[in-house]
Order: structure tokens, then C-alpha cells, then sequence
């Protein structure tokens, strides 16, 4: 503490051009802290779920980037809940086995074989290397999966939505489960120590199962039924578009449902915007559809007024 004073008290008899560039330094910084500050307090003590997914899982400098921002939210009195994808390992796995890969409406068709595979990607791999990059940037990570503790009960997908027809269709894609029941007791306890919890988006069907549960479902789910603060999801994109292909920064729930049926949100955007609405409609405050491949984007969005995608709120709560 002496060494600190001391440190303080001479900086102003520094030279000219270095004590500067300590002003200017000094003042960056406060100016960063006082528009920080308010955010931080906003989300002290809050739950914010985060899918995380796409390059930034595949880019190392942007997941050390990530684990940085997920210790730091800990840190700050945030709890973090970290939900993992993991679609181009389990390509590159399955690819490695000679077992086909097959897409319906971009679910991987998933026999008994392919669940096994996505078991082992999914939980047992991608799982423990995000939690081993939390724990290298100083964090407590803990790897689950929707199965431990029934976290995450699913029925298998029987039928879905034909863009084509605009109508349901029967369909038989396998062990691809639906999120039907979430009990996040397990998730509480993690969350209520110094802990962070990682979570592999397999699920267990009521007859025992093993299910491959989308990562944005899983998600999606577990921040309704925790009533998360905040939900992101982590993407490819730089958020939704409009006619121009200029980023929207803030859609209520009913401009977003104006956009879809005008057709300016299309495509693979649709069914995203479509479970940020149900999600916001459950109770959760806002989902932000955030681009990933920005380094520190978690931190950015939550703890700035820079935002780095789209925020999907009710008219009276958006901010």
C-alpha cells in the first residue's frame, strides 16, 4: 500500500509528455469506469444466460476473448450461464467415423450412432475446453448437461414448421428433442457460489433418452424458466437486418413480428426472432442476437452503450 501512495503522489512531477499521457490514460479510464458503473449495478445480482456458439468457439483469440467476459461478469456480482454449441465438431467427428450427416430444416437428422457421437462432442470435449478456458483466465467453471439433476426434460421432434408449404409436416429426424420441462435446480446451486456453470445442450426424453437439443432451444428455454435478465445469443451475423442491410439495434416484440411478415426478416433469421418472441413473452427482460465474431462482445453489450446486435424487448422495457 506505501509503494502505491508513493506512486500516486509523485505521477504529477513526472516529464511533461509521460505525465500526459498518465493524465490522458487515467482520464480513459475513469471515463470507462463511470460509464460502466451504471450497468454493472443494473445487473449486480443478476441472471444472464449466454449461447454460445459459431467462430467464436472455433476462433481461439475470440474464446479467450469470451472467457475474459464470463469471469469478468462473475466477477462483477453477474451470474453468468453459459450454454454451448458445437455443430461443426460434431461435422468433423462424424466425418472422422464414416457416419453421414443428413439436415431437416437445419436439424441434423440424428440416429442412435449420431447421438452417441453428439453425447461425447458435446459434453465430454467442447464442454470441458470452454470450462478449461474460464479456469485459465482465472475463473471456477463447472461442465454439466441438460441431463444432470433432469435439468433439461425433451420429447422428440415429431413435426415441424415447411417453409415451403407454410404448413406443419410429420417428420421423423431421430434423437432430436424438444425442450419440454426444465428444472434448474442444479443450475441455482453453481449459481449461488462462486461457481459458473457450463452446459452441454443434451436433454433426457421422459423414457430415458438421450436427446440432441439445439443450443439456442436449450437456451431459450432455461432463460424463460429462470427468468433470466438477459439472454444472448451469439452468432455469426451482426444482428438483424433491415430492407437496406443496415443492422436494427432495438425491435419491440411487435415490429419484429411487422418485420418477419413483411418479409424484410427471412430465411434462417426467422425461426431465431420467432424464440427470441416466445422468450421475451415467458418473462425474460430482453434477447439480444449478438455477433460473436466481436472480441469482448459480452462486455460491450452488457456493461456499454455500444451494442454489437440486436435487442428484442416488449415496447415499455427496452434499454
Amino acid at each position: 500500500m506505501m509503494d502505491d501512495n508513493k506512486k500516486r503522489a509523485h505521477a504529477p512531477q513526472l516529464a511533461g509528455s509521460q505525465a500526459g499521457t498518465d493524465e490522458i490514460t487515467a482520464h480513459v479510464q475513469a471515463r470507462i469506469l463511470a460509464e460502466a458503473l451504471p450497468h454493472m449495478i443494473r445487473y449486480d445480482e443478476q441472471t444472464v444466460v449466454i449461447k454460445f456458439g459459431g467462430n467464436a468457439m472455433g476462433d481461439e483469440e475470440l474464446a479467450n476473448a469470451f472467457a475474459q467476459d464470463v469471469v469478468y461478469l462473475k466477477q462483477s456480482g453477474v451470474n453468468p450461464i453459459i450454454v454451448h454449441g458445437g455443430g461443426p465438431q460434431i461435422a468433423k467427428m462424424l466425418a472422422k467415423l464414416s457416419i453421414a450427416s443428413e439436415f431437416v430444416n437445419g436439424l441434423r437428422v440424428t440416429d442412435k450412432p449420431t447421438v452417441e457421437v453428439v453425447e461425447m462432442v458435446l459434453a465430454g470435449g467442447i464442454n470441458k475446453e470452454i470450462v478449461s478456458a474460464i479456469n485459465r483466465q482465472g475463473g471456477k467453471a463447472v461442465g454439466i448437461s441438460g441431463k444432470d439433476a433432469n435439468l433439461m426434460i425433451a420429447t422428440r421432434i415429431t413435426e415441424m414448421h415447411d417453409p415451403t408449404s407454410n404448413i406443419m409436416k410429420a417428420v421423423d429426424i431421430g434423437y432430436v428433442g424438444d425442450p419440454k420441462y426444465v428444472n434448474p435446480h442444479i443450475v441455482d446451486v453453481i449459481s449461488d457460489s462462486d461457481l459458473i456453470p457450463v452446459i452441454a445442450p443434451v436433454a433426457m426424453s421422459p423414457d430415458g433418452e438421450t436427446l440432441n437439443v439445439n443450443a439456442d432451444s436449450f437456451a431459450s428455454a432455461l432463460a424463460a424458466r429462470m427468468k433470466a435478465k438477459r439472454l444472448l445469443l451469439l452468432t455469426d451475423v451482426a444482428g438483424v437486418l433491415d430492407g437496406d442491410n443496415s443492422l436494427i439495434s432495438t425491435l419491440t416484440v411487435a415490429e419484429a413480428r411487422g418485420l418477419i411478415r413483411d418479409g424484410i426478416i427471412s430465411g434462417g433469421m426467422i425461426p431465431k426472432v420467432e424464440g427470441c418472441i416466445e422468450v421475451v413473452e415467458a418473462g425474460v427482460e430482453a434477447v439480444v442476437v449478438i455477433d460473436g465474431r466481436v472480441p469482448h462482445c459480452v462486455l460491450l453489450e452488457l456493461f456499454t452503450e455500444h451494442g454489437v446486435g440486436t435487442l428484442v424487448g416488449q415496447e415499455n422495457r427496452i434499454s
